[in-house]
């Protein structure tokens, strides 16, 4: 007989089921590394995301793009100079800039040889395979040398005035740059395997499945290896039997709406942690206003790696340039807002004391 004695009643414990939600705990990479030197042992690995995956190499692509798509402006002298360099022989200026910027997002550093005759002129920039570069600082964590591998495996110091050294998002003291890859793994991962279930379900919903009633196990293993072979072939199986000992039945699929709901979510934080706009790195049709937002939360991006980059060609190769910008939409778009009376909401005018107050 059941046990109605209230005095019996208990809880549940889900305060210990493990369901609140932590952030994994990171160190930074700080210090001496002067015996060992640093390099990224997850480049391979980063490398195949960016090689693999449209929703991480598009948005690096634009953003290389939009920083020296434009060109740059400089001195004759300057222009001279840069215009020979020709990296692995294939190469212009603008191109290893190009490939610099992108591998920086991917690793968190980029590297480059410096090549120069024996007065001390620039004469050519060859970018490096980050795998193949060793960083070496004091115990102060200032960088004193690198080192180089070549294709033997053989290391071999290089002083630091020969490498251009680029950096994405160093943070504290660490010896090294962080990969774009970090924030945006966990979606990238989950994206890929949702679009992979849906290409399994949807490949098996083309599958018919054979009913037929047999306990005779040879002959189920028989009937197992025709039907497999005729759906490898795409032809139809003709299986003599009564009318009624057999039946076919069709594997349906799912609802899509769920997948693609799921699939555009993990998007817009893809787009949102590698700081890119989807209207800028996307070819799908966007509203007006919503490009008109995405450049103008874009122009700070591509603009600071713009300055950055102009300030590391100053301090570490004495090359003085200024990158071109893209044309900027305020202007426009505060047009636009002015003749734009209709819409609801606050004009950014309607939000100005224009008038005098009343005392």
């Amino acid at each position: 007989m059941a046990d109605f004695d209230y005095s019996k009643a208990t809880t549940t414990k889900l305060n210990t089921a493990g369901l609140d939600y932590e952030v994994e705990a990171k160190n930074l990479d700080e210090g001496e590394t002067k015996s060992e030197g640093w390099t990224n042992p997850l480049w391979p690995i980063y490398l195949g995301y960016y090689k693999t995956i449209p929703e991480f190499k598009e948005p690096m692509r634009a953003l290389a793009r939009w920083t020296v798509g434009k060109g740059f402006t400089t001195d004759n002298r300057t222009k001279v100079i840069l215009d020979n360099i020709t990296g692995w022989g294939e190469d212009s200026f603008q191109s290893i800039l190009t490939n610099l910027i992108i591998v920086k997002k991917i690793n968190g550093d980029a590297f480059a040889e410096i090549i120069r005759n024996d007065k001390g002129t620039l004469i050519n920039l060859k970018p490096l395979n980050p795998r193949r570069v060793k960083i070496f600082t004091d115990t102060k964590g200032i960088i004193t040398h690198y080192q180089t591998q070549n294709v033997d495996g053989k290391w071999s110091d290089i002083s630091k005035d020969k490498i251009f050294h680029i950096c994405n998002d160093r943070i504290a003291n660490e010896v090294h740059g962080t990969s774009a890859v970090e924030a945006c793994q966990w979606e990238l991962d989950a994206k890929r395997e949702c679009m992979k279930d849906w290409r399994r379900i949807s490949h098996r919903s083309t599958i018919r499945v054979l009913i037929v009633p047999a306990d005779n196990a040879d002959k189920i293993k028989d009937l197992r290896l025709q039907w497999q072979q005729a759906i490898k072939d795409g032809e139809v199986m003709i299986l003599p039997a009564k009318p009624g000992e057999t039946d076919v039945k069709d594997i349906t699929l799912p609802p899509i709406d769920a997948f693609i709901r799921w699939i555009e979510y993990l998007d817009r934080r893809i787009y949102q942690s590698l700081g890119v706009p989807k209207a800028i790195a996307d070819t799908a049709d966007f509203t007006e206003a919503a490009s008109k937002v995405g450049y103008l939360t874009f122009e700070p991006v591509y603009t600071e790696e713009q300055t950055l980059l102009e300030q590391d060609l100053w301090n570490q190769l004495a090359i003085k340039i200024k990158f071109n910008r893209p044309p900027s939409l305020h202007g426009i778009v505060a047009e636009d807002e002015q003749k734009n009376v209709g819409q609801t909401g606050f004009q950014a005018t309607e939000m100005q004391a224009t008038a005098g107050r009343v005392e």
